[in-house]
C-alpha cells in the first residue's frame, strides 16, 4: 500500500510561514546570551592588562622597541573584538562593545599621532600632590606616578614601600625619557621645563615633610629631585632648537573626535559652537550687569578667615539646594568638603580665584565632580566602572560640570545672589574663549602668544590677565590632550541637546530628578552614547514636520 503524503492545507501552511518569520524576527531581538557578553568582558580584562606598559624594576617601559611591540599586539586585540558577534544584543551591551572599541582606537591613535612618550616631556610626570576632580588625571602621564594625595602622614608600612619604590625609580624613568623623546616639539619642551621646576619644588617640600618620621624616604626624595633638576636642565638646553608647533592638525583632530571620543562634532563645528557660546555668555553678562547696576559690586574676600566663612556657607547652601529642590537623588554617602582655597592679595588672583573670592556658589556647582566620584566608587559594572582610557569620559564629566553651573542658576540657586549670576556667565565665557585658543593651537593657526592674548581679551573683567599662569597651564593640557579644552562646552551642548530631546519625548511627564537619576545610571561614558541609550537614538528635534 503506497504511503500517504501529508499535504497541509493552504491556511495551515500560511500560518507555519508566518510563525517562522515571527520567530526569526523575535530571535533578533532576544538579549545576548550570557556567554556571548562574557566574551566581551573577558576580552576587556585582558585588554586593560595589555594596555599598561611593561614594568622593569619599577620603571614603565616606553622605549621605541616596547612601543613597537605594543602596536603590533594591538592589532590582535582589535581582531578579537571584531570577531565578537553582537547580533541581538540589547543596546546597552552593544554600546559596551563600542566603548571597548573606542579604547582600542585610542591606543591606535596614540601610536599613529600623539606618541606622547616620544614627543611630550609632560608625559613623564613623576609626582602628583592633588587628586583630580575627574575620573583620572586630565594630562596624559606615565603609569605609576607617585600620587601623594593617596597617602596619610606619617606613612604606614605599606605606604612607605610605595614611596620608596616610586621615588627610587624616578632617576631611571627620566633617564629613559631622555632617550625616548626623539620627536619633542618646542611648546612641549617649554611646558616640560616649567612642569619640572614645579616638581622640583614639590619634591623638596616632600623631603622636608618626610624627614622627621621617614629619613630614608627623605633621602630618596632628595635624590629624585636631583634627577628632576638634571632633566629640566637638559630640556631647557634642548627645546629651543625644536619647531614650536605641537598640535595635531584638523584632520587628525576630527579623526580623534570621531573614532575615539565619539563626539559628533569636528574641528570646524566645535569652533562654531564655542564661538556661539562665547557670544551668548558675553551678551547675557551685559544684561546681568545692567540688571544689577544699582547693586553694590562683588568685592573679593579681604582675609583667609572671610574666605573660609564664605566657603562653608556656600557648601551648605549648595547641598541643601540639591536636596530641597529634588535635583537628583542624594545618597547618604554623598558629601562635599569645604574647599581649602589659599589666600592671595587681589593683584595676585587668577581666574578661578577671582570667582571663588567674590562668591563661591557658582563655581561650587562645578564641584558636582566630587559627588560623581563618590558615586563612581560604587560602580561595579564590568566595563563602565573606573576611568575609561584616552580620557574618553571628558565630554560627559566636564560637560555636565560646566552645564550644571548654568542649569542650577536657571533652577534658582542664585536667586538670592543676583550679582553671582554675572560670575556664572564669566565662567562660561572663559571656558569658551580658552577652548577656542586650544583649537587654534591644535590647528597651528595661532601661536601660543596669540592664544594667550585671545583668552585674556575675551575673559570678562580682566579675570585672566596677560600672561595668566592658569590660562597658560590650560593650553599645555589642551595641546597634550586634544579635545579636552573644548569638552567643557561641547559636552555642555550635548547635555543641552539630551535634556531638550527628553523634554520633547516626555512632555509634561519630564521630571528633573528622574532625568538626572537616569542620566547618572549610565556611567561615565561619552555623552553621545548616553544620548543614544536615553532617547533611543532618534532625534525628534531634527524632524522637519511634527
Amino acid at each position: 500500500m503506497p504511503m500517504k503524503i501529508f499535504r497541509p492545507a493552504p491556511l495551515i501552511l500560511l500560518l507555519v510561514i508566518v510563525m517562522t518569520v515571527l520567530l526569526a524576527c523575535t530571535a533578533e531581538k532576544l538579549p545576548a546570551q550570557p556567554g556571548q557578553y562574557k566574551a566581551l568582558t573577558t576580552l576587556f580584562e585582558a585588554w586593560r592588562s595589555f594596555a599598561k606598559p611593561q614594568i622593569v624594576e619599577g620603571v614603565p617601559n616606553y622605549s621605541a622597541s616596547a612601543m613597537q611591540k605594543q602596536k603590533h599586539g594591538l592589532v590582535d586585540f582589535q581582531k578579537r573584538l571584531a570577531a565578537i558577534d553582537t547580533t541581538g544584543w540589547p543596546t546597552t551591551q552593544r554600546i559596551d562593545w563600542e566603548i571597548v572599541q573606542a579604547e582600542m582606537k585610542g591606543l591606535e591613535f596614540n601610536h599613529d599621532v600623539l606618541r606622547p612618550w616620544a614627543k611630550n616631556p609632560l608625559f613623564y610626570a613623576v609626582i602628583q600632590m592633588d587628586e583630580p576632580d575627574v575620573p583620572a588625571r586630565e594630562m596624559p602621564e606615565i603609569d605609576g606616578v607617585l600620587n601623594v594625595f593617596e597617602h596619610r602622614f606619617p606613612l604606614n608600612a605599606q605606604s612607605q614601600k610605595v614611596f620608596l619604590d616610586k621615588l627610587s625609580a624616578i632617576p631611571a624613568i627620566l633617564k629613559q625619557a631622555r632617550g625616548n623623546l626623539t620627536e619633542m616639539t618646542g611648546y612641549f619642551g617649554m611646558f616640560g621645563v616649567e612642569a619640572k621646576a614645579v616638581e622640583s619644588e614639590q619634591l623638596a617640600a616632600l623631603a622636608e615633610q618626610l624627614q622627621p618620621d621617614h629619613p630614608e624616604l627623605a633621602e630618596a626624595a632628595v635624590t629624585a629631585r636631583q634627577a628632576v633638576d638634571t632633566f629640566e636642565q637638559w630640556l631647557d638646553e634642548t627645546w629651543r632648537k625644536k619647531p614650536a608647533f605641537s598640535g595635531i592638525g584638523k584632520a587628525a583632530f576630527d579623526r580623534y573626535m570621531k573614532e575615539v571620543h565619539l563626539v559628533p562634532y569636528g574641528w570646524e563645528e566645535q569652533k562654531l559652537l564655542l564661538e556661539r557660546e562665547l557670544q551668548r555668555a558675553l551678551s547675557a553678562l551685559a544684561m546681568e550687569e545692567h540688571r544689577n547696576r544699582h547693586l553694590p559690586p562683588l568685592k573679593p574676600a579681604a582675609s583667609s578667615e572671610e574666605m573660609e566663612v564664605m566657603m562653608k556657607a556656600s557648601v551648605k547652601e549648595f547641598m541643601a539646594f540639591l536636596k530641597q529642590e529634588d535635583i537628583f537623588t542624594l545618597p547618604d554617602y554623598m558629601y562635599l568638603d569645604d574647599p581649602v582655597v589659599p589666600f592671595f592679595s587681589e593683584d595676585k588672583l587668577d581666574f578661578f580665584f577671582h570667582i571663588y573670592y567674590r562668591d563661591p556658589l557658582p563655581l561650587l556647582c562645578h564641584q558636582i565632580h566630587w559627588l560623581e566620584k563618590q558615586r563612581e566608587l560604587r560602580n561595579t559594572h564590568p566595563i563602565r566602572s573606573g576611568a575609561l582610557l584616552s580620557k574618553i569620559w571628558d565630554s560627559r564629566a566636564e560637560g555636565l560640570a560646566t552645564n550644571f553651573e548654568e542649569l542650577m542658576m536657571h533652577a534658582g540657586i542664585l536667586d538670592t545672589h543676583p550679582r553671582a549670576r554675572e560670575l556664572t556667565w564669566a565662567l562660561l565665557a572663559f571656558r569658551a574663549a580658552r577652548g577656542i585658543g586650544g583649537l587654534m593651537l591644535q590647528a597651528g593657526e595661532w601661536t601660543l602668544e596669540e592664544a594667550m592674548a585671545f583668552g585674556s581679551r575675551y575673559t570678562p573683567n580682566g579675570f585672566a590677565g596677560p600672561g595668566s599662569p592658569m590660562l597658560r597651564g590650560d593650553y599645555a593640557l589642551y595641546l597634550s590632550q586634544p579635545g579636552y579644552g573644548t569638552s567643557y562646552v561641547v559636552g555642555k551642548v550635548q547635555l543641552d541637546r539630551l535634556i531638550a530631546e527628553r523634554r520633547v519625548q516626555l512632555g509634561e511627564a519630564f521630571i528633573v530628578k528622574a532625568f538626572f537619576d537616569d542620566y547618572f545610571s549610565h556611567g561615565m561614558i561619552p555623552a553621545s552614547l548616553i544620548y543614544r541609550e536615553m532617547t533611543g537614538g532618534e532625534s525628534l528635534l531634527r524632524l522637519h514636520k511634527p
